[in-house]
């Protein structure tokens, strides 16, 4: 038994706003006002919660969007800036070729360049780069029944069997963490949500709110239990 990554959900002051800008970046259809379902392989939705509490630290997960071309990459960039995006600095170097932007409510993401071996094969949502150890990578392996496609020098990442983005983490050292991340996954269990609770805490999860889904995996990272395969949003 295991775990379908379901969503990945965003804190959002304004969420139809967000869900619109990465509707124009991902070309996928705004379901339900506030979520975007996948055109693609990815298999998990993106959903936009309303929330009032500032972004006060970098995410601990990010897009790497993929490029064909150096026109294609340039394209992308121009794009997110044209929908309300910005170049965002997190101490990239001049000789670094990836682009570093932020969405209008501060989320990082990379437009990665042409070429990049580790997102060879993949789709324009390269991967969900993370921060976090390799222990973590371990529980979502197991959690979600993912491979281990990467696992070197405390570096990890998955993918699912059926394609789409992997997930990375990677490694020491780590980013000071919010009370609460801003992004959080959102799981649907295969079976018997009681069962698959009870695994996931097997595996290393820590129970926050049971009525309400609320887990935190080792890193303390919090994602959501879904109570039953219907659309939450």
């Amino acid at each position: 038994m295991s775990s379908r990554l379901f969503a990945l959900s965003f804190d959002a002051s304004r969420p139809a706003e967000l869900a619109r800008f990465w509707s124009g970046i991902l070309g996928w259809e705004i379901v339900g006002g506030d979520a975007l379902q996948p055109a693609d392989d990815t298999g998990f939705h993106l959903v936009f919660r309303p929330s009032s509490s500032p972004k006060t630290l970098p995410n601990w997960i990010h897009f790497d969007l993929t490029s064909r071309s150096l026109g294609q990459q340039q394209e992308t960039v121009a794009r997110a800036l044209e929908l309300g995006g910005r170049h965002h600095d997190v101490g990239q170097l001049p000789e670094e070729l990836h682009v570093v932007l932020a969405d209008p409510e501060g989320n990082e993401f990379c437009v990665v360049e042409p070429g990049n071996s580790f997102l060879a094969g993949c789709g324009f949502i390269g991967a969900l780069s993370s921060d976090g150890s390799r222990e973590v990578g371990y529980f979502w392996s197991e959690a979600l029944g993912w491979p281990l496609v990467w696992d070197q020098d405390e570096e990890t990442a998955i993918r699912s069997p059926h394609g789409g983005p992997k997930i990375s983490w990677g490694g020491p050292p780590y980013n000071p963490k919010p009370a609460r991340a801003r992004l959080r996954y959102e799981l649907l269990p295969d079976g018997d949500p009681q069962t698959e609770l009870d695994r996931l805490l097997k595996l290393g999860a820590t129970l926050l709110d049971a009525p309400a889904g609320r887990l935190a995996d080792p890193d303390g990272n919090e994602f959501h239990l879904l109570p039953q395969p219907t659309r939450p949003f």
